[in-house]
């Protein structure tokens, strides 16, 4: 979740505070030009002007101060203004929004208040109990509205009139479109986040539709870690006269507390070294980051017959096993690894992540920034490490190049990594043969994790399958 703080103007900067923050604004026309360098020293929510029960709700979650991202935008959502914030991923934006949807909820209280759209459906989860604890004093109240989860009972839940709607764009869509007595003609707060991920996912028309079944009488935030061209084009549709609050100097910069290395390797050897980091780190909270939904079941097979206590998370999973899998992480007790694919990779808070290893590179910098911010984060340390291999070297080139650093190639020990050869060379023969076996379980073979899509039956279901494969996750 978010760190929150307070309102005034200038004081020092904190000693582990980022440099001066950019608030600025483009010279396109739709967005007002108003280009300043702004230091929003405030040392607490109040000073920030939230109010009084906010403040204690913020200091009962443990938020000391703002976060520079919180800094520099509540003050301006407070005065009523469209915002756009660039800030990279574990940078507090929940808070950052939440806090005036609250506050001028309190003002004028009604169902439907705000509605926040979401890329995945875990992310979706964790913003809307990230709300319930903020407004845990005023009662206030979240719905869920995901994919692959009962259509019937979430249509209860949206006639019971939640305060706050958080959802993924295709269900949400379904619900307009199909939900007798639902509509967000009163609707008065969007949020929009992580936006370059929703239109990566091809949300794009889903988003369109949404947009024209919404007031135009709205107040909209649209919060990002990078801003491209296709975010461009969606601020246009969605924002009136914006402000937009840049937080990172570099687009694809990383926190100072994270230590990043890179192993350089023969692809034949990447299970071995996977299981020689896992021992180097052992006792400590690891996510491990594949490619491929296959790939992620047959490692956590892999280091589970090692005796590692590890677990899958990926979008051929049901959505409850996923958030049980979460939770197992998160409370950290049974489970100490959690092998994911990208489904993880966006927004997930889970505080206390020591280390992140890339066993797969991402196909762009962009990913590997909102991989490797999964620790580091509230200004903890952390430590991220990639897998090259020989057919891994223009990828991470490329990833370099956007650091605009070159980074450090972890040692290792080479008689201690040959030790695990025999070992890891029998876990993979228990894998194979495991998973053979589940794929048999499932029926056709491979077909459920190699993710094929469902055939039209002809009853008019295929786009309602379609938008909750795309709430699931991108392959």
């Amino acid at each position: 979740m978010a760190v929150l703080e307070t309102r005034k103007r200038p004081l020092a900067t904190a000693p582990d505070d980022p440099p001066p923050k950019r608030i600025r604004k483009s010279t396109s026309p739709d967005e007002q030009d108003s280009s300043a360098t702004v230091k929003n020293t405030a040392a607490t929510f109040q000073d920030l002007g939230v109010i009084e029960s906010l403040c204690d709700a913020c200091t009962k979650l443990g938020y000391q101060t703002p976060t520079p991202i919180q800094k520099e935008s509540i003050p301006l959502a407070l005065q009523g203004r469209d915002i756009i914030g660039l800030a990279e991923t574990g940078s507090g934006k929940t808070a950052a929004y939440a806090l005036p949807i609250l506050q001028a909820l309190m003002e004028k209280p009604q169902s439907l208040f705000g509605l926040v759209m979401a890329p995945t459906r875990e992310l979706a989860d964790q913003i809307s109990k990230s709300i319930e604890a903020l407004g845990s004093l005023i009662n206030v109240r979240s719905c869920v509205i995901v994919g692959g989860m009962d259509m019937v009972s979430q249509a209860i839940a949206l006639g019971k009139k939640p305060h706050i709607v958080v959802a993924t764009p295709g269900r949400l869509l379904d619900h307009l479109e199909n939900t007798k007595g639902f509509s967000l003609r009163s609707l008065k707060y969007l949020v929009l986040d992580e936006a370059d991920r929703l239109l990566d996912l091809d949300f794009g028309d889903i988003l369109d539709k949404i947009l024209k079944v919404l007031p135009r009488e709205r107040r909209t935030y649209l919060f990002s870690a990078t801003m491209t061209s296709k975010v461009e084009s969606l601020q246009r549709a969605s924002l009136s006269n914006p402000l937009r609050v840049s937080i990172s100097a570099n687009k694809y910069q990383t926190v100072a507390t994270l230590i990043q290395n890179y192993l350089l390797l023969p692809f034949k050897d990447k299970d071995l070294y996977l299981v020689y980091l896992l021992n180097r780190f052992a006792g400590q909270s690891i996510i491990v980051f594949t490619r491929t939904v296959n790939d992620a079941q047959r490692l956590a097979l892999l280091v589970r017959s090692l005796d590692f206590k590890a677990i899958p998370l990926h979008g051929q999973l049901s959505q409850t096993a996923r958030l049980g899998a979460l939770g197992k992480f998160r409370a950290g007790e049974s489970v100490r690894i959690l092998i994911a694919t990208d489904v993880a990779s966006r927004g997930l808070d889970i505080p206390s992540v020591d280390v992140i290893i890339n066993f797969d590179l991402p196909q762009d910098s962009a990913t590997y920034i909102h991989r490797v911010g999964r620790t580091a984060r509230a200004g903890r340390s952390g430590h991220a490490l990639s897998l090259v291999t020989q057919y891994d070297f223009e990828i991470y080139q490329r990833i370099e190049h956007a650091l605009g650093k070159k980074l450090e190639e972890f040692p290792v020990e080479k008689d201690e990594l040959m030790v695990f050869g025999e070992t890891v060379s029998e876990a993979q023969r228990v894998a194979i043969r495991k998973m053979k076996d589940l794929h048999e379980e499932r029926g056709t073979p491979g077909a459920r994790l190699r993710g094929r899509r469902p055939r039209d039956s002809g009853n008019g279901q295929r786009g309602r399958q379609r938008r909750d494969g795309m709430d699931r996750e991108e392959g």
